[in-house]
């Protein structure tokens, strides 16, 4: 079992000490099969013949099957190291949805993201229900690996106060006075062309696993358990990592073929994460303690056009070599960059710390594809995912001077947008999601 979750009290994180306990959890489900262990189908059902001994052992679509720990200062899913794929879901909270509906749903999300984080099913599960009732658990995920399944929640501007049907402003939570100042209104920037059904958000959940049928499972098992109190906005998958919060490692590729985010902060770097990602006391409100800041844009690639591109136009736009990822005048990818040697308004000389005052942010992009546009054109690009400490003062500044002169513009539009304020981990089961907020 899940030491981790299961050490500070003894009971099974996700689990209700009162509520029946789920009689298979996914690991188990791999353990026995993989100890030859022979499952009635009369005690376990259809997982039963998921795992007959002479089927094979169900095949992880990652080689990693590890859990990452859901309890901790910090909520997983920021610092931890980028998994493989991403199911991104912003939500809206309904305008019937009262505030003790929402801390309801709050509780519920938090056990269920405890139990899918540590590889076991929703409640009493898939398939060991009472017949007449609807499962627990949507089940997609039986005979899967926890796939370092990380379950990141934020709270967005208009949870906190939001336009009623007469256009005014309405505190609908009680929650206005505990808005962070840090949790702004992001700015129009040049070159936006946001839509706004792929924009806002009162909440989101960012779900990251090795295994992209894990990930799409904690979306899916969360937007039920929500239903009648939030529904979802807009949505992303995303695939292929872009960056990545181990630097010692090659950076990820971009779908242009680059390698962008080379100096991207540590998830080991206690510092830089002191500094740059994590809100401190006195920064804001004391919820956010912390926390951090996650900025989400949608940037769309216009790969038919880089695709035309020649070589030296694509180097010159980034500043880097394509094939090994290095600065301009260096010889490997994490060579400290000499600005000065690349294009001045290249990706790089515009993007990196030494340009902006030190400034960083912790990026966890990654590429998708959402077919075509109906012109021909593939709909795909990067996904961007931004955590700070402030976003006033990191994201925003940083955008505002790209979006002025990066000659990487040409090629790339900003179609969604979105902000949330992140609150710091759940320390222990018992505890919930926005507890601080709301207590």
């Amino acid at each position: 079992m899940d030491a981790e979750n299961e050490q500070q009290n003894g009971t099974p994180a996700g689990t209700d000490a009162a509520a029946p306990r789920s009689a298979v959890s996914r690991r188990a489900v791999i353990g026995w099969a993989g100890a030859g262990v022979a499952l009635g189908a009369a005690a376990v059902g259809s997982v039963a013949a998921a795992t007959r001994q002479d089927d094979p052992a169900p095949a992880p679509a990652a080689a990693s099957g590890a859990e990452v720990p859901f309890y901790g200062d910090h909520q997983a899913g920021i610092a931890t190291p980028v998994q493989d794929r991403l199911h991104f879901a912003a939500f809206d909270v309904s305008e019937k949805a009262t505030r003790e509906s929402l801390v309801k749903m709050l509780k519920e999300w938090t056990k269920a993201a405890a139990a899918m984080t540590g590889g076991r099913e929703v409640g009493t599960g898939a398939a060991t229900g009472l017949p007449e009732a609807p499962p627990d658990d949507t089940g997609e995920a039986l005979g899967l690996p926890a796939s370092r399944l990380t379950i990141t929640i934020g709270f967005g501007p208009s949870l906190f106060e939001k336009s009623g049907p007469d256009g005014q402003p309405v505190d609908r939570f009680g929650l206005k006075a505990k808005r962070p100042e840090a949790l702004i209104d992001l700015p129009a920037f040049p070159g936006d062309k946001l839509d706004p059904l792929r924009s806002g958000g009162d909440l989101c959940i960012q779900a990251c696993a090795d295994d992209p049928q894990v990930a799409v499972h904690a979306i899916r098992n969360l937007a039920r358990i929500g239903m009648g109190t939030v529904s979802i906005r807009w949505s992303q998958l995303g695939f292929g990592k872009t960056s990545s919060t181990t630097p010692d490692a090659q950076t990820p590729r971009n779908l242009m073929g680059f390698k962008d985010g080379t100096h991207n902060i540590a998830g080991t770097d206690t510092a830089k994460l002191s500094d740059h990602v994590w809100a401190a006391s006195g920064d804001g409100p004391d919820w956010m303690t912390g926390g951090s800041y996650l900025v989400a844009r949608r940037i769309r690639m216009h790969i038919e056009t880089w695709d035309r591109t020649s070589l030296k136009e694509q180097e010159d736009v980034f500043g880097r070599t394509k094939g090994e990822g290095a600065p301009f005048g260096k010889v490997k990818e994490h060579d400290d960059p000499d600005l000065k040697a690349m294009p001045a308004d290249s990706h790089v000389a515009l993007a990196h710390p030494d340009a902006n005052n030190g400034l960083m942010i912790l990026r966890r992009g990654f590429s998708f594809t959402d077919g075509t546009d109906g012109l021909g054109r593939l709909d795909a690009g990067l996904f961007f995912l931004a955590y700070q400490r402030d976003t006033r003062k990191a994201f925003v500044p940083l955008q505002q001077r790209l979006a002025g002169s990066d000659k990487l513009n040409e090629y790339i539009q900003h179609v969604g947008s979105a902000h949330f304020a992140c609150p710091a981990g759940v320390r222990k089961p018992g505890e919930w999601w926005g507890q601080a907020l709301f207590g």
